[in-house]
């Protein structure tokens, strides 16, 4: 592996270690630099995904409601059970037994 000497040590070494120089400054600026840098974009990424996640369980959780919303406005047992769990709702005649759980 003599090839990385020559490089360097070649006729035109100065200016291969003055490319290796910048490329090994310009790639500290980019990862350390406040505001645009690597570690912000990887924040930003993880953060994004967090978001798509929350995006979906929001969504799945308001298809759930629409479709019990459906079933409440389309089936008049299923309103009448949901009025009675939900609201103590009773007919005339009905006795109504509340139990609270600790």
């Amino acid at each position: 592996m003599a090839w990385p000497g020559k490089i360097f040590n070649g006729p035109h070494g100065g200016f291969f270690k003055f490319a290796a120089v910048a490329t090994a400054v310009f790639i500290l600026m980019m990862i350390f630099k406040p505001g645009t840098n690597v570690i912000r974009w990887i924040q930003s990424g993880i953060e994004i995904r967090s978001q798509e996640k929350q995006i979906r369980m929001y969504n799945e959780e308001i298809d759930r409601m629409e479709q019990r919303i459906k079933m409440l406005t389309s089936d008049r047992d299923t309103l009448e059970e949901f009025a009675r769990e939900q609201f103590y709702f009773a007919q005339p005649g009905d006795d109504v037994y509340i139990i609270e759980g600790d």
